[in-house]
């Protein structure tokens, strides 16, 4: 079971919450899947979304890549949600550390993730701690930059179709870099 660890609303009057537990257990509109640009979904979150949500989440992301190419960071890809509690996955492709301009990247990788739900007319998303695992992105500057992001974003469009944003994080290191960033920036 999911526990909901902090809570707070922004000021253009989204919820934004954290989250300690697993994404796939999630009972938002949508939830994001942390991505590689041709959507092949083996490992790491993305294996478990697969997985879970069964053979179609993966069909259509083939199908996806086929008819619009590579995923990039600006502009994720989105799927039906399968087995998953959620009506859809958006797959948004997070930077590998060590690329270059990794800030730039995830920033545009959760502000695109926004813009498909609001696209969609979600009123509800829930985010992992994107390319924090096999991509190498440190924790504690990742949780900085998408805190940040989705504040951002809803400040320059308060009027998005999604209400409620949740970042759902796996495990305890995880969770305190997360918590850090939000005290930061929300409890200066």
């Amino acid at each position: 079971m999911n526990t909901l660890v902090l809570e707070t609303t922004l000021v253009s009057g989204q919820t934004l919450q954290m989250v300690q537990g697993d994404i796939t257990a999630e009972r938002t509109d949508a939830i994001v899947n942390a991505a590689n640009r041709f959507l092949q979904h083996g490992a790491g979150v993305a294996g478990s979304i697969s997985q879970l949500g069964g053979p179609d989440i993966q069909t259509e992301s083939y199908a996806w890549v086929k008819i619009h190419g590579p995923v990039s960071h600006e502009a994720p890809a989105w799927t039906s949600g399968g087995h998953l509690h959620c009506r859809y996955v958006i797959h948004a492709v997070g930077p590998v550390w060590g690329d270059g301009n990794e800030d730039t990247k995830l920033e545009a990788c959760v502000r695109g993730s926004l813009g498909v739900a609001n696209e969609l007319q979600l009123k509800s998303v829930s985010f992992p701690a994107i390319s924090t695992g096999i991509f190498g992105f440190p924790k504690e500057r990742a949780a900085g930059v998408i805190i940040k992001a989705i504040n951002n974003y809803f400040e320059r469009k308060p009027d998005s179709s999604c209400r409620v944003v949740r970042l759902v994080l796996y495990n305890t290191p995880t969770l305190m870099a997360f918590e850090k960033s939000w005290h930061d920036l929300f409890d200066p």
